[in-house]
């Protein structure tokens, strides 16, 4: 409460209200904290180990992709309680994004709004901070992209340069085909287009990892496919091994908005939070349902309090992230989801 009555009013006030200077402002703040700080870690951190799709996991919450695209504050978020980081999503080739203003923040609805663009340094900026600072405390994942201008039919070979440059340093990748920012970018969730895909990611997986165990795939699903659609793209990752889905990104309906923030659903762009919570929870569900449970599931969407994740995952989740809720509610959000979750089975 303290956070959303005084803390983030006043972050808003002293940068004008903008969304996004919020935003890199505060990542630009943690990123300055050293490694693990130790009153920070006495405030927030929880311990509630998972085993998923082959990695342990200290807790089940997990930081979105979206909120440390460049992986610059990576030290800071275990220390805030988080159980794993995704990074990202990241593109072969640095890009701006689109232009500004692109986020939006809709504090009335617990709602966020926005047409980032994949803005990011591109895959070989990460690798070299990740080569010189190393990873996080926690497992890191990293959300790998389609390069804006990079044409449909070459889109393979383009997420595929990010899996080689960035594969020493990843615990898992997730193949993110479902933002609603990138023109075209949805259509590599059709069956042919996602098989191709999937199924090069796969070889030059195992191609890297040599005697190793391949590092996971994962797939980001929008939460705007028809159940069929789903369905189908279900029975793709199951023909090639896909170690999981997230489930889900953000959404295109505006379905849910209220009063007179309602306005700020004619701005194009991807919506995320409150409105969210009960279509992502159902596309887990159907995904639990339709796999038999076979296909471990990170719910993300709309998790605003402690009793929204353990929804989700009652659902059929296993894993848990935050990134509305987070920039919403504040650190202490965390800390409620992993009290709540605490000896969940």
């Amino acid at each position: 409460m303290l956070f959303e009555k005084l803390l983030r009013p006043a972050l808003y006030r002293l940068n004008g209200n903008d969304a996004e200077t919020v935003h890199e402002r505060t990542v630009r703040l943690l990123s300055l904290l050293p490694a693990d700080p130790p009153l920070l870690r006495g405030i927030y951190a929880e311990d509630d180990p998972a085993t998923v799709f082959g990695l342990r996991f200290p807790n089940r919450v997990g930081l979105a992709a979206g909120m440390d695209k460049d992986g610059r504050a990576l030290h800071a978020w275990p220390a805030l309680g988080f159980g794993f980081v995704e990074v990202g999503t990241v593109t072969r080739l640095a890009q701006p994004g689109n232009p500004k203003p692109r986020l939006f923040t809709l504090a009335g609805n617990d709602a966020v709004i926005n047409r980032m663009g994949f803005n990011n340094a591109g895959a070989d900026a990460l690798a070299a901070r990740l080569a010189a600072r190393g990873k996080p405390a926690v497992p890191l994942g990293i959300s790998i992209g389609k390069s804006k201008v990079v044409p449909l039919d070459e889109a393979v070979e383009d997420y595929r340069y990010s899996l080689r440059t960035l594969y020493p340093h990843a615990d898992y990748f997730a193949v993110n085909v479902s933002s609603p920012n990138t023109p075209g970018l949805r259509e590599l969730q059709d069956r042919a287009a996602l098989a191709e895909l999937l199924g090069e990611l796969r070889r030059t997986s195992a191609e890297l990892a040599g005697d190793r165990e391949p590092t996971p795939l994962l797939v980001k699903v929008a939460p705007d496919l028809t159940d069929s659609a789903l369905a189908e793209l279900l029975e793709v990752c199951d023909e090639h091994g896909v170690a999981g889905l997230i489930a889900t990104n953000t959404t295109l309906s505006r379905d849910g908005l209220t009063g007179q923030e309602a306005v700020l659903g004619k701005e194009t762009g991807g919506l995320s939070g409150r409105p969210l919570t009960a279509r992502a929870r159902e596309v887990v569900g159907f995904v639990h349902r339709q796999t038999g449970g076979r296909l471990p599931v990170i719910g993300v969407g709309g998790i605003l309090s402690g009793a929204d994740a353990r929804r989700m995952l009652d659902a059929g989740a296993s894993l848990v992230q935050v990134y509305t809720g987070f920039a919403l509610k504040g650190p202490g959000l965390v800390r409620e989801i992993n009290r709540t979750l605490g000896g969940w089975r």
